[in-house]
């Protein structure tokens, strides 16, 4: 998916559904981790686009907030 694409996705979404989905980032964040840690992970390019989707989701968050 693009980013811009993925960003308006974001935007459609309450604040509920961005934490869930940003729990849900951060619990594949971790498992990338261990997987590049246990050297069984073949894409790691993967770790970073997972952080950045992780920060995508928080500016998106505080942008709803200090919406209100």
């Amino acid at each position: 998916m693009k980013t811009k694409e993925y960003v308006a996705e974001l935007k459609n979404k309450t604040v509920d559904e961005l934490n869930n989905e940003l729990v849900e980032a951060k619990k594949e964040l971790f498992n990338l981790r261990f997987q590049n840690a246990t050297n069984q992970l073949s894409n790691t390019a993967r770790i970073s686009l997972v952080r950045k989707n992780i920060a995508r989701i928080q500016t998106v968050i505080t942008q709803k907030q200090k919406a209100l």
